[in-house]
């Protein structure tokens, strides 16, 4: 893999999938050495002339209002390092560490950050070795920057904390020394800088982003396989009729479907019924599924420019000014995250409603539950239920995080965007959707294979069967279900559902 080079060049979220499946690589261009570099000459002159600055040399948040001594501006920075490394609860994936460094040497680039070129030198290094620190979960509000994962991305710079490195977890020490390099010393606003900032509430929004492409596609893929199955009209997806309403989503939708059920001789055998209208879950697909989409999509945008945004505090502006602003506070990305979680939730509802008709026997054109002897067994009754608890558990974590918030730092941050949470339970939601549609599409498949087994369903559902050939069992009768739901839930999650079809039928995008 080609080096990434840390650059005035925007990055767009999709940039960053593969920083979820393996280490990456980083260069920094003369170019941006330069603006660094001047950014810290900035800040020494500033310094030098005797002006109160910040976090540079007063102490942080409540506390602004102490004077630090010269002597001790250093050590302000490592114990304010050591004293924000208080972040609780499990760690979070290589993935999301990988983003947090990259994003964190991408504001650094801009060159309004007033640290030393050995700083960004540093991360580099760490990027490059995949040296990886360990950082919990949970303890940031999402303003002021994300300080409790900065605290821990901080405290390993430094020669603290944990990191994992060559797929173990080490004392960061004992890590270094492995990768040949010693711990950082900070120097003035260096701690500060570490740990103001949005990148692991980013991090997070380029997750659920790339997360919510993928089962907008899915949802497509499944919901369509079930107008196939269920017998409804596929006419209701033509481009004329959408082109009259004017939501890409909802065309791009109804464009998907449309070329799913190409070729399908189960679609093509009831083209002359009586039928005036399906449900609105089968109909409206292309209504509901694309505004999810143009949600998701809006929501897309913003997580961009936060990518593309430097998020430091205080600000060494180009004309000699430091600047205490606000920068830090991600309260786009948490807005944005809320937005994704609604968009997401009703992927998951839509679903459940189909699967709720199927359970009902689609008028009577299939066995109720789609049991194979009704009565005698229960068919799929009951992963119906796991779809609905789903559905519901998804109603509550919808509820928007940025609309919450508690004044921490004694009162000064007295409006915090809560935009860790908001991401963290959007991609629980969209965990929860990708299971829905497992259970939905196994139920699809399972009318297909057992009701209209006489004639062909589309190539692109052709193809469906043969990925999952192996992993489900439609014609066996009533079992347990668990693990067949999971199997399908991961083709969706790591992709493969989406890339069996693009080669049949090219997916639209957001």
């Amino acid at each position: 893999m080609e080096p990434l080079l840390i650059s005035a060049k925007s990055s767009h979220f999709r940039d960053f999938a593969s920083f979820f499946s393996n280490s990456i690589q980083v260069n920094i261009p003369k170019s941006t050495e330069n603006r660094i570099v001047s950014s810290h000459a900035i800040l020494q002159k500033v310094l030098s002339s005797g002006k109160t600055i910040y976090g540079v040399n007063t102490g942080f948040g409540q506390l602004s209002q102490i004077s630090i001594e010269p002597d001790q501006l250093n050590q302000l920075q490592t114990n304010l390092v050591r004293s924000h490394a208080a972040g609780v609860g499990k760690p979070i994936s290589h993935g999301l560490v990988r983003i947090i460094l990259y994003l964190k040497l991408l504001s650094y680039s801009k060159g309004y950050s007033g640290i030393r070129l050995e700083l960004a030198r540093r991360l580099k290094d760490f990027i490059n070795h995949d040296l990886l620190p360990v950082i919990p979960e949970k303890g940031s509000v999402g303003a002021s920057g994300d300080l409790a994962p900065l605290g821990h991305m901080a405290l390993a710079l430094i020669g603290e904390g944990s990191v994992t490195y060559q797929s173990r977890v080490y004392k960061t020490a004992t890590a270094l020394k492995k990768a040949g390099l010693k711990p950082f010393q900070l120097e003035v606003k260096e701690g500060l800088s570490l740990i103001n900032g949005t990148q692991f509430s980013t991090a997070l929004g380029i997750q659920t982003m790339l997360q919510g492409e993928n089962i907008a596609q899915c949802a497509d893929i499944v919901g369509a396989i079930s107008v196939e199955a269920s017998l409804s009209s596929r006419n209701v997806f033509k481009e004329s009729i959408h082109k009259i309403k004017s939501h890409p989503g909802q065309r791009q939708s109804a464009k998907n479907v449309w070329r799913i059920l190409a070729g399908s001789e189960i679609v093509q055998s009831h083209s002359q019924c009586d039928k005036v209208q399906d449900p609105y879950s089968f109909r409206c697909i292309p209504h509901v599924h694309g505004a999810s989409r143009d949600t998701l999509s809006a929501a897309g945008k913003i997580i961009n420019n936060e990518i593309n945004s430097v998020s430091d505090n205080p600000l060494v502006m180009k004309n000699g000014d430091v600047i205490s602003s606000g920068h830090f506070h991600a309260e786009s990305v948490a807005q944005a995250m809320d937005m994704v979680a609604i968009s997401m939730s009703e992927f998951g509802a839509i679903s459940e409603r189909r699967i709720h008709y199927f359970m009902k026997g689609v008028d009577g054109i299939l066995p109720p539950f789609m049991a194979m002897n009704p009565g005698l067994e229960s068919g799929y009754m009951i992963a119906h239920v796991t779809a609905s608890a789903l559905a519901s558990e998804n109603k509550t974590l919808s509820h928007p995080a940025s609309v919450d918030s508690l004044p921490t730092s004694g009162g000064q941050e007295d409006q915090v965007s809560m935009a860790p949470w908001a991401g963290q339970k959007a991609l629980h939601i969209q965990d929860n959707v990708a299971t829905i549609l497992a259970v939905e599409l196994i139920v699809a498949l399972a009318a297909i294979k057992q009701v209209h087994k006489k004639l062909n369903p589309s190539t692109s559902t052709k193809a469906v069967f043969e990925i999952l050939k192996n992993k489900i069992h439609v014609n066996q009768g009533d079992r347990p279900m668990s693990q067949e739901i999971e199997n399908v839930k991961g083709l969706i999650l790591n992709g493969d559902l989406v890339n069996t079809i693009n080669p049949i039928c090219k997916l639209a995008l957001l």
